[in-house]
């Protein structure tokens, strides 16, 4: 293998050797190791130094014993001595002169367990402390003696990577779809290689390759016939540690590569139940570099990833068991306030395990109910805990219209949609769940639905419409004897009339809300009401009763931590600020929204366009221009498009009042948003 963007690591390796100072290279297999042991090997100034006193042995072409260590040693070296026992019969030749000598995938000989092993460590150990020789070794596994310095052998930059690929494919100029490829492979240097010599030797140019790539994926740079990549992930997985561990060891290693985050290293009870010893089987994964941790979670690089991934899913009794795991623990309740509803937390780090999950067996099973049922409990964890659009919504939309779980995956679609500011399919797909649940004759469904559609048609300002939706709602909940949905009902209602300027009949509808839903014992939805309420009454100008009811939302939600209702509450406390002219008020809330936008891009874009028109009130439009600016991007990239819009006004008035002489003052129409 070649070996590039590697020169400082190798400038190091042979400063060390230049001071005989022992030296480990660690890494997983085809990480580059061999490669810069050669480099530093036939180095000029290695070979200045030591002459023809350079010897490389590698150490997985003899049985793991020290007797073959020895005699390996002593036939390479040209020392003479046939079948030596230890090294006192050697020490005399390797202490005569200065020499390096590199011991390739020492883990063969140090990592099996048995008195052999031992006796090859003290061995590596003794020589590593002669003081005329430099002695270095190559491993994937962190078991030598501590006398070695340790050098750990990172993956390839993106420059390095390039470097590699282009020289040895003899490509053109640079292209973003071989960075994508490089990326892919998460720049692993022996992948690289064999990707460069796939194009090289069949001439492929840059279109060619990516094709093939799209094809095969991985399979371009195990097409080889020397099987490089194949051979040293093997080399690996011939480990006796490994083969001490049992049946389980690939299966376990699937699992692992079947995710793109690999596996949480807190969940492996949970996720593989009936695998005993498990602590013991990834440690011995890391020390060979099958896998790494990272962030928490236990992980592969991509192309050992490839090599392990599954290729019969339903044959895979680990994964099967894995995803019953994952289903059973998506389908917990979810409902601010109610036990359990912190732990649904977990999936802000797993969503994108997740994710893959869902959609892998929702191919592979179209039609199964309980990948469906999974899929909008998912969906519905994301809405509460980490706002953000999925791939999985043409799967759901394709669905046949006859699948019990269509409507349920669809109204959550819906909700993740709305949480990001992109009212418009938010609109479209609860109508077309409110078709489906009516073609199905459930009540409880379509009364939620024409309650979630209101809710669509408010943030579009289609109150008519949304008060007729909603009131059509509370009659099915009356007819059904629903208490629980009548108050959410009058809830909705409640917000319809305050924005259509009825806050009389608002205030009324919030009230009798707040008493069915104390009856209840729903905390959340009560929240939901004082801070309409708070809304209501500050524009009928009662203020102390409008901070009142903002203040007991806010004991309501803070125990819980509620992100959405503890941003909307500050967010209204800002407001009022900035009509009573306290801006110092209002940034002070403004820092208290800051924390609940983690994980949730629509919020902070919220908070940013908020922030603009606090500076913008204070008559400090730079400042003002920058924070909108910043909010324009964020709902750009995340599809809200009437937020967007909201920003581009504030930057159209900025402009506007800008250009007017400094000093002069500003027209009453540009006071306000």
């Amino acid at each position: 293998m070649a070996c590039f963007g590697c020169d400082e690591l190798v400038e190091k390796v042979i400063g060390l050797a230049e001071h005989l100072t022992p030296i480990a290279l660690i890494g997983p297999g085809g990480i580059g190791k061999t490669s810069i042991a050669l480099t530093v090997l036939h180095h000029d100034r290695i070979k200045e130094r030591f002459g023809n006193d350079r010897w490389f042995i590698r150490c997985d072409q003899f049985p793991a014993s020290h007797t073959h260590f020895l005699s390996r040693l002593s036939k390479a070296t040209g020392a003479g001595v046939e079948d030596p026992e230890d090294l006192t019969a050697l020490r005399p030749f390797l202490s005569s002169r200065e020499m390096i000598i590199f011991l390739d995938n020492v883990e063969s000989i140090l990592g099996p367990q048995g008195s052999s092993a031992r006796e090859s460590y003290a061995m590596v150990e003794e020589l590593s402390r002669f003081n005329n020789l430099c002695l270095c070794i190559t491993s994937r596994t962190p078991t030598f003696p501590p006398t070695f310095k340790a050098l750990d052998i990172p993956t390839l930059l993106m420059e390095a990577a390039h470097d590699t690929f282009y020289r040895i494919s003899g490509g053109g100029g640079r292209s973003d779809l071989i960075d994508n490829i490089l990326k892919q492979l998460d720049f692993h240097p022996l992948s690289i290689t064999l990707l460069a010599s796939a194009a090289h030797h069949n001439k492929w140019d840059t279109d060619q390759l990516t094709g093939e790539w799209e094809k095969q994926q991985t399979d371009v740079v195990r097409s080889r016939r020397d099987g490089g990549l194949a051979a040293t992930i093997e080399l690996s997985l011939a480990s006796p540690s490994l083969h001490e561990l049992g049946s389980d060891v690939r299966g376990v290693l699937g699992v692992i590569a079947f995710f793109p985050q690999g596996v949480n290293e807190n969940n492996l009870a949970w996720l593989f139940p009936t695998l005993p010893d498990r602590t013991t089987i990834f440690d011995d994964f890391c020390a060979l570099s099958l896998t790494h941790r990272s962030n928490g979670f236990i992980t592969m690089l991509a192309p050992l990833r490839d090599y392990f991934y599954p290729e019969e899913l339903a044959s895979s009794l680990l994964l099967n068991i894995t995803k019953d795991c994952y289903f059973r623990r998506l389908s917990v309740d979810v409902n601010p306030g109610r036990p359990g509803f912190e732990e649904g937390r977990w999936i802000t780090t797993e969503d994108v395990n997740v994710e893959h999950l869902l959609d892998v067996f929702a191919s592979v099973d179209v039609i199964s109910v309980s990948v469906w049922d999974a899929c909008a409990k998912f969906i519905e964890h994301l809405y509460w805990h980490k706002p953000r659009l999925v791939a999985l919504g043409p799967k759901i939309e394709r669905l046949p219209d006859d699948h019990p779980s269509k409507p349920q995956c669809l109204s959550e679609l819906a909700r993740l949609f709305n949480s990001v500011g992109n009212y418009i399919e938010h609109k479209r797909l609860l109508t077309r769940t409110l078709e489906l649940s009516r073609e199905q004759g459930n009540d409880l469904q379509v009364a939620q639905t024409l309650r979630f559609l209101s809710n669509a048609n408010r943030q579009l300002d289609l109150y008519e419409e949304g008060i007729q939706q909603t009131k059509e709602a509370l009659e099915i909940s009356v007819r059904v004897k629903d208490a629980s949905g009548q108050a959410h009902g009058l809830k909705q209602l409640a917000w319809l009339l305050y924005d259509d300027g009825q806050p009389d009949a608002a205030e009324e509808a919030a009230a009798r809300a707040i008493d069915l839903l104390l009856d209840d014992g729903e905390q959340f939805p009560v929240c939901e009401c004082h801070r309409v309420l708070g809304l209501i009454c500050h524009s009928m100008g009662k203020t102390e009763e409008a901070i009142n009811h903002l203040r007991t939302a806010l004991e309501i939600a803070s125990p819980f931590n509620w992100n959405g209702e503890l941003f909307w509450i500050h967010h209204s406390l800002v407001e009022f600020s900035v009509g009573e002219a306290r801006f110092d008020d209002a940034h002070a809330y403004v820092r208290r929204i800051e924390p609940h936008t983690i994980n949730d891009p629509y919020l902070l874009g919220r908070a940013t366009e908020l922030l603009s028109r606090v500076w913008y009130k204070e008559d400090k439009f730079e400042e003002a221009r920058t924070e909108a600016l910043r909010a324009a991007e964020i709902f750009e990239k995340i599809g809200a498009a009437k937020d967007l819009e909201d920003c581009r006004y504030i930057l159209r008035k900025i402009e506007k009042v800008t250009r007017v002489a400094p000093g002069s003052p500003r027209s009453d129409s540009d006071g306000e948003f």
